[in-house]
């Protein structure tokens, strides 16, 4: 089992929830390929909505991986981005500086923003944990 988090505006979390299905780093097939079923998804949102510049820094949703591969879904004529079924948890967003010093796949807690701009990246189960201790309703 491998635990992962996606980076998505709040906006955008939302109607993945809503839909049950993760979508990675501009519908990537690459990044979903990465996950098996049964591994979790844990959500960041740097901002509320796509395209704003006010910070929001939460963690925004935690799921589970469903059986199936991924698939195509057309969102418009030209962008047909790579999805994946996900099984997402009742949660409450947390803000990150509240576990900034506990979560070790953070590695320079001053500069603690540089690993989210991956997108999309493995952290420990331990991490995990953490994390969702913190969402969990």
């Amino acid at each position: 089992m491998q635990y992962w988090i996606a980076v998505a505006s709040r906006d955008h979390v939302q109607k993945a929830i809503a839909g049950g299905f993760a979508q990675v780093c501009h519908g990537k097939k690459t990044f979903l390929n990465k996950m098996n079923e049964d591994d979790w998804i844990i959500y960041y949102s740097p901002v509320i909505k796509f395209g704003s510049k006010e910070p929001y820094q939460c963690f925004t949703a935690l799921g589970k991986v469903k059986k199936g591969h991924p698939y195509q879904f057309s969102m418009t004529k030209d962008f047909i981005p790579w999805r994946r079924k996900i099984s997402f948890l009742e949660t409450k967003d947390v803000s990150i500086k509240m576990l900034l010093e506990n979560l070790s796949f953070i590695k320079n807690k001053q500069k603690w923003g540089f690993i989210f701009r991956y997108g999309f990246f493995e952290i420990p189960e331990s991490d995990f944990r953490i994390i969702r201790e913190k969402m969990e309703v």
